[in-house]
């Protein structure tokens, strides 16, 4: 009976339905880590931004409240997410994927569309403003997920892949035009190494690299100023007051800083000096008042994030889990790596948020949000493989007991 319903629970999920109980562990690290990381966002964004938000919209506190509104909204997303079965974002794939892709169309719209620094990049909304590409990274990760976890055999050859190429294109396509360069790269990345996780080959990578390689000199082409960030990077000084001026203070303020740092809230960068300090380029102000120790201590955290969004897939007990939680793990890494890279100096300068720690409540809420779905995979994980890993049990002992019978019987014989 034991053995026919373990069979049973093991070809719904197969099909995509989980009927298993749900009784995995809540991962607490990875919820202790997400919490620390939030509120450690809280403290940095306010060091970051006092000064300048004094100054242009009178409370020093501006960006602080926002980052708090993100924060609740966060955590309660964690809980939410965390208590619903993930397998409702399969059930409703299509929905999910058609909202990210209209929320990136509502910000061409005037009087919807918010235009900042000549990008068109928010919407506006009764109380506060959301930011599309957020929501679509994950809206494409719900999508692949899907689409491989059920098409799975089809991965290895160019035509299964296509759906997601095509969708995954759109998404880059309606990001690029807002312009978004530093989204719309990462969307990139992300597409690749979820088509990689799905089982596309080598091969496919290559026809792929081929038009992305050849569309670079197009978008330069198209928007003058990003020759000029790429001159910059090379060599930041010959524009010290232009475009190298970012970089350079960024440099000052990591430089600074030394082993351990002038102090929290003792930043001087901060003092209108690095623009961004509170978003982009906040890691700077985490180096500069926490020194080279208190980067590591950051850059391990996320470490240990990724590493148990990655456990969290290996052990999820059927392919949409694990894809989902994949992808997860995916953004998060690459956001972060492009991030710091950009701070550092080590890649061309680009607008890309440091996961949980940068100003922008948008960006926190999904991220947070991410993190809930991980501990829904997490939740319906531990018990579900023991027990799948139990199938071969029965038929094992049974087969032993049938060779022990045999056996008795043929020395019986011989007797």
């Amino acid at each position: 009976m034991i053995a026919t319903t373990v069979m049973t629970n093991e070809a719904n999920i197969s099909r995509g339905l989980f009927v298993l109980k749900r009784e995995g562990k809540f991962d607490w690290i990875l919820f202790c880590v997400t919490v620390c990381l939030v509120a450690f966002g809280v403290v940095m964004v306010y060091s970051a931004s006092s000064y300048s938000a004094e100054i242009n919209y009178g409370n020093k506190y501006f960006f602080m409240f926002k980052q708090i509104f993100g924060a609740v909204l966060g955590i309660a997303a964690i809980a939410i997410l965390s208590i619903t079965d993930y397998h409702l974002l399969n059930k409703f794939r299509y929905i999910i994927l058609a909202v990210s892709i209209i929320l990136l169309v509502l910000v061409f719209i005037p009087g919807i569309g918010i235009e900042s620094y000549g990008a068109k990049r928010w919407i506006n909304l009764p109380f506060f403003s959301m930011q599309a590409s957020e929501v679509s990274k994950f809206g494409f990760i719900i999508f692949a997920a899907s689409y491989m976890a059920k098409h799975h055999d089809k991965m290895t050859k160019f035509k299964g892949i296509l759906p997601v190429l095509l969708v995954g294109g759109v998404i880059c396509l309606l990001i690029i035009l807002e312009p978004n360069m530093s989204i719309t790269l990462c969307m990139i990345m992300l597409m690749f190494v979820m088509l990689y996780i799905g089982g596309a080959r080598i091969k496919h990578f290559i026809i792929m690299a081929v038009p992305v390689i050849a569309l670079v000199p197009i978008l330069i082409i198209i928007e003058p100023y990003r020759l000029n960030r790429l001159m910059a990077f090379l060599d930041p000084w010959q524009s010290p007051l232009g475009e190298g001026y970012q970089l350079i203070q960024s440099f000052y303020s990591l430089g600074s800083g030394g082993l351990f740092g002038l102090g929290l809230f003792n930043s001087r960068q901060k003092y209108l000096f690095l623009p961004f300090s509170e978003s982009d380029f906040i890691f700077s102000i985490i180096g500069e008042e926490l020194g080279l120790f208190g980067c590591i201590i950051v850059v391990a955290a996320f470490f240990l994030l990724i590493f148990r969004a990655v456990l969290i897939a290996q052990k999820a007990p059927d392919r949409f889990g694990c894809f989902l939680a994949s992808g997860i793990a995916a953004i998060i890494a690459i956001q972060v790596l492009v991030n710091i890279a950009v701070v550092t100096g080590s890649i061309p300068p680009t607008g890309l948020p440091l996961p949980f720690i940068s100003a922008g409540s948008t960006s926190l809420t999904v991220f947070c949000g991410s993190i809930g779905i991980l501990e829904s995979i997490s939740l319906s994980s531990h018990k579900s493989v023991e027990c799948l890993t139990q199938l071969k049990l029965p038929r094992e002992k049974k087969h032993k007991d049938k060779n022990e019978k045999k056996s008795q019987g043929l020395k019986t014989n011989k007797t």
